[in-house]
């Protein structure tokens, strides 16, 4: 039987040309999602063998995606395309049980490969990504530790895709007051006061693009 891949990335011309990839690989991509959020609801419905995830995608990114994928359908195994190449964003994908990183520069059969190596049970890291993760462990250094929580980032993402607060409470099914809180931690463990603040350290961190 085909291995069945969920594809998640808010470009539309991008999983498009992904699915004809795999496809003519041999896997069966059983869903697509446009967003971190609808990633996951698919995961939970489909229980997909591999889900290959987007790093920066709108509502919820691709590592915290990944975290809730595991609670929704722990069989899934799931692998971050990404541009990034930092130690610290990889350590942190690695810790957030993702198993494969590819860079979206590879061509098809390179994730094709990592499927396949994650399907097995294996790690698979594109070379490039290994040395910064090797260098990281030789120096003996983890991922820089979060000050917010992950709901706090899923709060600070919304936020820097530009949703009120009204917006906020609803996608996260939550009170006004509940999320209009979240915003106020944020802002006090950041130690900024503005929105452009926010939404400029949302962007460093890669849970939202310019």
């Amino acid at each position: 039987m085909a291995v069945g891949v969920l594809l998640a990335d808010d470009h539309t011309i991008v999983r498009q040309a992904v699915k004809l990839l795999l496809e003519r690989e041999g896997f069966n991509v059983v869903g697509e999602a446009g967003d971190g959020h609808q990633a996951v609801r698919l995961a939970r419905q489909l229980q997909p063998d591999v889900a290959v995830l987007d790093l920066v995608m709108p509502l919820l990114n691709g590592v915290d995606a990944a975290r809730e994928i595991q609670q929704a359908s722990p069989r899934t195994r799931t692998i971050l395309l990404t541009g990034r190449t930092d130690d610290d964003s990889v350590l942190k994908a690695l810790h957030a049980g993702i198993k494969g990183c590819v860079l979206k520069s590879h061509d098809g059969p390179t994730l094709g490969h990592a499927i396949r190596e994650v399907v097995r049970g294996h790690l698979y890291l594109d070379p490039s990504v290994s040395s910064t993760v090797v260098g990281a462990y030789l120096s003996a250094t983890g991922p820089t530790k979060d000050p917010l929580t992950p709901r706090e980032r899923q709060v600070l993402q919304l936020i820097a895709e530009g949703k009120k607060t009204r917006e906020v409470a609803e996608l996260l099914c939550v009170s006004i007051k509940t999320a209009e809180s979240h915003r106020a931690r944020i802002m006090s463990k950041l130690q900024i006061r503005e929105t452009a603040g926010l939404v400029r350290y949302a962007i460093r961190r890669g849970l939202a693009e310019l």
